[in-house]
């Protein structure tokens, strides 16, 4: 089933900091990680990643993984850097109040499902 970008958007009421252009992007399964290199080990190409993380760290790690698009949850903001660096690769970033918990059932509620549907 999935979820555009613009109805994650909706369902998380959250904020785009890069990507706006890009609302009508599908996103076909979620993942949720602070631990970056969880990333390299399932098939997250193309997925929305779920992070508490607010680093540069979690940029690099999605470019190389192929992550589709990135949201900062418990109302973390992103840096400049984050924001210029989502910008540079055409990544799509977002930000919620929401805990990650919170989000990802309500992701998955919605029909978004998890990359390990994937294998």
């Amino acid at each position: 089933m999935g979820l555009t970008l613009s109805e994650v958007c909706e369902i998380l009421e959250a904020e785009v900091f890069v990507g706006k252009e890009k609302m009508d992007r599908p996103f076909e399964a979620g993942f949720a990680a602070d631990l970056m290199s969880d990333l390299l080990h399932l098939p997250t190409s193309g997925a929305l990643l779920l992070s508490g993380l607010n680093n540069i760290q979690v940029l690099k790690s999605s470019v190389i993984s192929g992550v589709g698009g990135v949201v900062l949850v418990r109302g973390k903001r992103p840096s400049k850097e984050l924001i210029e660096e989502a910008e540079k690769h055409g990544l799509p970033l977002l930000a919620t109040t929401f805990t990650m918990f919170t989000s990802c059932g309500r992701l998955f509620r919605e029909g978004l499902r998890g990359v390990e549907d994937r294998l």
